[in-house]
């Protein structure tokens, strides 16, 4: 069942990242859009400058899950090589519960700050005054998602040291190996 709900996890978090390269693109295409009408007509539709960084938050936050699946995130493993193989396991998980407890604080601290903007209807100090619940609460989704992602994977990690060990956990949180990350370049 939970290695069911992991691929389905997966699945989701590749259609959360394809929602924010979407984001990206289109606010790519709207800066574009203002940059024309600016030299050509001497026209601004304005606020291009704020939507896209909106259109940034909510992208990365999307986007951090499948980051997470694809074991892509930066980690300093200098010395993972001088750490015994059958420890791997363990210190990738303790790796994982320390990202997934940090990202856990900033997921408390967005839901605050959310809660704040919705309780003040709170808006940007912009020409555009967007009531920035609009952009905070996808934001905050796809922080939560992360946090459920990486909570996921460690239960599936668990389940998997119990039954074999720490062979199994590598291809789901251990340090790609320069096999695995060739493999993916030319995919």
């Amino acid at each position: 069942m939970l290695e069911r709900l992991l691929s389905n996890t997966r699945t989701l978090s590749l259609w959360l990242t394809w929602l924010g390269g979407t984001l990206i693109v289109l606010s790519a295409f709207l800066v574009t859009l203002e940059v024309f009408l600016r030299k050509v007509f001497n026209v601004s539709i304005g606020g291009a400058d704020e939507i896209s960084g909106y259109a940034f938050g909510v992208a990365t936050a999307l986007s951090l899950s499948y980051a997470l699946f694809e074991r892509a995130h930066i980690r300093v493993d200098a010395l993972l090589g001088a750490i015994p193989k059958k420890l791997h396991g363990l210190i990738n998980l303790l790796g994982m519960i320390l990202l997934i407890g940090f990202a856990a604080v900033i997921v408390y601290n967005v839901w605050s700050l959310v809660s704040d903007t919705l309780d003040n209807g709170s808006r940007s100090i912009t020409p555009m005054r967007v009531p920035l619940a609009i952009p905070q609460i996808p934001w905050l989704i796809g922080w939560m998602f992360f946090v459920f992602s990486g909570a996921l994977l460690c239960l599936v990690t668990l389940k998997r040291m119990m039954v074999g060990g720490s062979d199994g956990t590598q291809d789901l949180i251990g340090v790609k190996s320069l096999d695995e990350q060739i493999k993916d370049e030319t995919v």
